[in-house]
C-alpha cells in the first residue's frame, strides 16, 4: 500500500512540475523574456530527435511513428523552440491516437517555406472546438483529458512560439479519422541558392 501511495504521489508531483514548467515557459514567451535564437537548422534532424524520443511511448501503444524524409531540410528558426513545437504536437498525436494507429511527420518544400505536417489517425476534433484548442487549459473532452495527462498548455505554447517565428499552426481534422497539424518556416537563403543551382 505504501509503495502504491508513493507512486501516485510521485506521479502527481511530476504532473505539477510539468504544469509549472509550461506556465513558466508561456509566461516568459509572452513577456518577451525568452528571446528566439534564429539560425540555420536542419529540420529533418530536429524531427528525427523528437521521433527517437517518442519511439518507446509509441511502441507501447502499438502506434507506428514515422518520419518521411531522408535528407537535410534547412530552415531559419530557433532549434530549441521548434523542438518544443514538434514535441508537443507529436505527444498530442500519440495521446489521442488509439492502439494500432499511426502518427506521421512529413514535409512540403516550397520555394520560400517548408511546411511540416504531423498527421495522426486519432479521435479527431469536432469543428466547433478547432478555433479554441490553442487557448490555455482548453479541453475538447474534459472527462477524458485527465486520463491523457498533459498540462493543457501544450498547444498554447505551440501558438506563441510559432507567432515568434511569424508563423501559425494550421489544423485540419475529421472526427473519428484523425487530425493534421501543420506549420511553415522559412527556408534559408543558402538552401535557396543550392536548390536553384540544382
Amino acid at each position: 500500500m505504501r509503495t502504491k501511495f508513493l507512486k501516485k504521489a510521485a506521479k502527481s508531483l511530476d504532473g505539477l512540475d510539468m504544469l509549472v514548467q509550461d506556465l513558466l515557459t508561456l509566461s516568459q514567451i509572452e513577456t518577451g523574456d525568452i528571446k528566439m535564437k534564429f539560425e540555420n537548422i536542419d529540420l529533418n534532424a530536429l524531427c528525427t530527435e523528437v521521433v527517437d524520443q517518442f519511439e518507446e511511448k509509441a511502441e507501447k501503444k502499438d502506434i507506428r511513428l514515422k518520419l518521411k524524409a531522408h535528407h537535410k531540410i534547412e530552415v531559419f528558426a530557433d532549434w530549441q523552440r521548434i523542438t518544443q513545437v514538434v514535441t508537443n504536437l507529436v505527444s498530442n498525436a500519440i495521446n489521442y491516437t488509439p492502439e494500432g494507429g499511426e502518427v506521421t511527420i512529413t514535409f512540403d518544400l516550397g520555394k520560400k517555406n517548408v511546411t511540416t505536417y504531423i498527421t495522426d489517425t486519432g479521435e479527431g476534433i469536432p469543428p466547433q472546438h478547432i478555433s479554441r484548442i490553442f487557448e490555455r487549459f482548453y479541453r475538447v473532452d474534459k472527462s477524458r483529458s485527465r486520463e491523457k495527462g498533459g498540462t493543457g498548455l501544450g498547444l498554447a505554447i505551440v501558438k506563441h512560439i510559432l507567432e515568434g517565428h511569424k508563423s501559425k499552426a494550421e489544423v485540419q481534422s475529421t472526427v473519428g479519422k484523425g487530425s493534421v497539424f501543420s506549420f511553415k518556416l522559412p527556408r534559408t537563403r543558402l538552401y535557396h541558392s543550392e536548390s536553384e543551382a540544382l
